[in-house]
């Protein structure tokens, strides 16, 4: 797997480097900057990038920015945020193709090694995956498209927001895999998101709970 990394802090970036290379993962280029990171991932064609939301020279969504347009030079190319905080409209942003292969982490996290690869494999394997302190902020608000699930519904949903299949929401809540179907089955349902969408559907679940955090 060949990696793409945004991020100005040399030690950030180096510290990834040599932990994605302990795990026989390829850094095949880190920019600095949202225009060399575009160029790179044009060059290289990665497997999947690493892009923190604030780069210069305004350190404020140049990350996203370019993360947006690399998408929309190569459609589906997977993207992992790093963000030193909660910023909701970011990730909302990045899931708004309703694609997939978008992870969503916390800086934090990448000191959690085996959290971190592991999201970053699912990401490019074209999953989606939010940072649990995220979901617990998104799922905190009361509004009608949440406050219509049941209590188990949105235990199902905060972890498919995660980046979990259906076996593991089992094995995380020791419910059967076909109560998980149920119950995604009706988060889908109270969503308005109906079975045409097909496997797109986990990522419009989050995204619908985003678009109501608005």
């Amino acid at each position: 797997m060949r990696v793409v990394i945004a991020e100005d802090n040399v030690l950030l970036s180096a510290g990834v480097e040599l932990l994605l290379a302990s795990k026989g993962i390829e850094v095949a280029a880190v920019a600095t900057d949202g225009p060399g990171f575009v160029a790179a991932v044009l060059r290289h064609r990665p497997d999947v990038t690493i892009v923190d939301v604030r780069l210069p020279p305004a350190f404020r969504d140049e990350g996203v920015r370019a993360a947006i347009q690399a998408r929309r030079s190569r459609p589906g190319l997977p993207v992992l945020v790093l963000s030193q905080y909660v910023e909701r409209v970011y990730a909302r942003e990045l899931l708004a193709d309703g694609g997939g292969a978008v992870g969503y982490l916390l800086k934090d996290r990448v000191a959690r090694v085996s959290e971190f690869v592991t999201a970053l494999r699912s990401v490019a394997a074209g999953g989606t995956v939010m940072d649990p302190d995220v979901v617990e902020q998104l799922m905190s608000g009361r509004d009608r498209l949440v406050d219509a699930l049941t209590a188990r519904e949105r235990e199902v949903l905060a972890l498919m927001a995660q980046g979990h299949g259906n076996a593991t929401i089992a094995r995380r809540l020791v419910i059967t895999e076909n109560a998980v179907h149920k119950h995604v089955g009706n988060v889908f349902a109270k969503l308005g998101l109906p079975p045409d969408e097909g496997g797109h559907r986990r990522v419009l679940a989050v995204l619908a709970y985003l678009d109501s955090e608005r």
